[in-house]
Parts: C-alpha cells; sequence; structure tokens
C-alpha cells in the first residue's frame, strides 16, 4: 500500500504496528508518504485493513494487531510489516509497537514511542524524546530538548542532549556523550557511562553497576559521591560552595556496590547551543 498527501508544513505522525519496521524519515515539506509493505498474506491481510488518513496536520497510519495473543504477535514478528513515512523536517512522532522497530532520520519535533521489545533509533529530534519500553534499546543521536527514558533490560545510548535526561533502567546500560543540563540517572546493574557533562545537577544512583561521569573542563564540580562497597575516585577537586562565576556541575553520585569515577572530560569544540547555568 501507498499513499501520498499534499501538506503545507509538519505534520504529526501517529502510527500503531504491533510487528515489522517502522521507518520516519524527515526531509523537504511539501508531500507525506505512506507505504506498508506485507512479508506474507496474513501481514498482507492487516495491511489492507489499515487506516492511513491525513487529518489536518494529524497523520494517522493504524494497522491493526494479528489475533491470537502476545505470543502468536512475538511469532509474527519474524515476517511483519515494513512501515515508511517520507514527512516534512520538523514533523513530529508518536509511535506504539510491540516488537516492531522505529528508526527516525533527519530532523524531528517531538518524539515519543512506546514498546514491549523494539528498539529505538532517532537520528535527531528539536523537542521532547520519551521512550518507554520492557527489553528493547533506545539510541538517540542529538536532542534539543529533554529526553525520558523508560526500559527493563534495554541499553541506553544518547549523543548530545540540551534538555534534561531522566534515565531509569534495570539491567540495561547507560552512556550519555554530552550532557547540558540535567541528569537523573537510574540503574540497578546497569552501567553509566556519561562522558561529557557540562552544567546543573547529576543525579547518578546504581545499585550493583558502575558510574563513571566526565566534567567539562572550565566546568567546577561540587562531589556528593559514596558507595557501600564499591570504590570511589576523582581526578579533579571538588568544591564545598558554588563558584562565584562559571559553570558549576553539582554531582550526586550513589551505589552499592559498584565504583563511582569522576574524571575531567576535554573541553567542548564550542559552546554554541549551550544555555547558562
Amino acid at each position: 500500500m501507498q499513499k501520498t498527501f499534499e501538506v503545507a508544513g509538519p505534520v504529526d505522525a501517529e502510527i500503531h504496528l504491533a510487528a515489522g519496521d517502522v521507518l520516519v524519515e524527515a526531509g523537504a515539506g511539501g508531500q507525506v508518504t505512506v507505504e506498508l509493505d506485507a512479508h506474507d498474506e496474513e501481514a498482507q491481510r492487516l495491511v489492507d485493513a489499515a487506516r492511513v488518513e491525513l487529518e489536518g496536520r494529524r497523520l494517522v497510519v493504524d494497522v491493526p494487531q494479528r489475533r491470537g495473543g502476545l505470543g502468536r504477535a512475538l511469532a509474527f514478528a519474524r515476517g511483519g510489516i515494513d512501515c515508511r513515512v517520507r514527512c516534512p523536517e520538523g514533523s513530529s512522532l508518536a509511535a506504539r509497537t510491540k516488537s516492531a522497530d522505529v528508526t527516525t532520520r533527519g530532523t524531528l519535533a517531538a518524539i515519543t514511542v512506546a514498546t514491549a521489545s523494539g528498539d529505538i533509533r532517532a537520528d535527531r529530534a528539536t523537542g521532547p524524546v520519551t521512550v518507554k519500553s520492557a527489553s528493547g534499546d533506545a539510541q538517540v543521536g542529538e536532542a534539543d530538548g529533554d529526553v525520558s527514558v523508560q526500559t527493563a533490560s534495554g541499553d541506553v545510548e544518547l549523543g548530545a542532549v540540551r534538555g534534561m535526561v531522566t534515565v531509569h533502567t534495570a539491567s540495561g546500560d547507560l552512556t550519555v556523550a554530552e550532557a547540558y543540563g540535567d541528569v537523573d540517572a537510574n540503574t540497578v546493574s546497569g552501567d553509566q557511562h556519561l562522558a561529557a557533562v557540562l552544567q546543573g545537577r547529576i543525579a547518578a544512583h546504581a545499585v550493583s553497576g558502575d558510574v563513571l561521569i566526565g566534567v567539562r573542563r572550565g566546568s567546577a564540580a561540587y562531589l556528593d559521591c559514596s558507595s557501600v562497597s564499591g570504590d570511589t575516585t576523582s581526578d579533579l577537586d571538588g568544591l564545598d560552595s558554588a563558584p562565584s562565576d562559571g559553570r558549576l556541575v553539582e554531582i550526586r553520585a550513589k551505589t552499592v556496590s559498584g565504583d563511582i569515577r569522576i574524571v575531567r572530560a576535554p573541553a567542548p569544540a564550542d559552546d554554541e547551543g549551550v544555555q547558562a547555568a
């Protein structure tokens, strides 16, 4: 199935697909194209019954689920349906899946994904990114707004985030390349690696996972770090109070048996887009 709609600007895409793959590509404006490709006869029946409509700026792609419960749905995932949406840059996405992976390319506004076991790979978002998953991995290349991820066992990998980072996971690992604002990270056995933090409040809590936090060169740091049985080390001097000028990172890291290490990260190439503390 393929449908094309003429549009005057960005759209708000809502995609419901249980199994398969979802690809949303943001590019030039003027048109929205939706393609649904089935991998087998049963999937084709679902494609034929799918709802693909544009209501104002609201794009709806709703593929009915296969009957028979979750077990049959997971078996169906080996076939599934490919959903490809091309839309103007700055469009938003709200996707709900069971095992379907969700991938975005180009620049979108807000991204919201709810899935059971599907992976999420987002290129760039200018608005907030919200992900809820049971076992799927989540990757976000760049986000200008807040990023919130909740997952049980999925790994979380974030690039540059200029808003607040909130991540809650049990056994999944967390990696953040650059955090320009506050971070609230909670893991049980998952490790946390915050490669470069610039300013704001950094709360990192883990049970058996290790925590490594890199503080940007040029930023002062207030440290409150403790572990019950793990090692705690720092390569930089802490502060008893905030500096009168400059950027301050307030780090509060706590673990039970995991190690905590605070290191100095290199200064960024440029500070464009960085908000004042």
